[in-house]
């Protein structure tokens, strides 16, 4: 029986659904990601909106990270992730750090990285992750890529 990924490909194939990926800004760590959280496609990532979407992966165990926020925001208004500027920008702070608040409220996975929960909570709300998590891992982000490309 095939488990975690490969069986949400699966499904989704025998749904005609479209993978997640097919998302501007997201890539297959991104799948993964929400995978985990139960979202297998990207109909039903788009039904569930930015808000809930990333809420679920957060309450799977997904570390949050505001890069990774906002690339899903836009990529679902079909733009790349380096548009985002300005006032458009702090607002899309605000509602980040009050999903992360939110997200909060609910017990965490198991940290893998053997931290408290306290401390790795902590880490995370103040924007530098925990040891052994490169800035931008949650959703698979990495520095140095150009406008449009895909963050996985």
């Amino acid at each position: 029986m095939p488990t975690g990924l490969t069986a949400a490909r699966q499904a989704r194939s025998l749904s005609g659904m479209s993978a997640i990926r097919t998302i501007r800004n997201l890539g297959p760590k991104s799948e993964a990601t929400f995978a985990r959280a139960g979202i297998t496609s990207a109909e039903e990532l788009r039904s569930m909106g930015a808000d809930q979407a990333y809420l679920a992966a957060m309450r799977a165990g997904m570390r949050p990270h505001f890069i990774g926020y906002y690339a899903l925001v836009l990529g679902l208004q079909g733009r790349p992730w380096t548009d985002c500027t300005g006032s458009e920008k702090t607002a899309l702070r605000k509602q980040f750090d009050a999903l992360c608040r939110q997200g909060l409220t609910t017990p965490r996975a198991a940290a893998s990285d053997g931290l408290p929960d306290a401390l790795a909570t902590f880490l995370d709300q103040i924007g530098v992750g925990t040891p052994g998590q490169s800035q931008g891992q949650s959703l698979g982000q990495s520095q140095g890529q150009s406008p449009g490309q895909s963050l996985d």
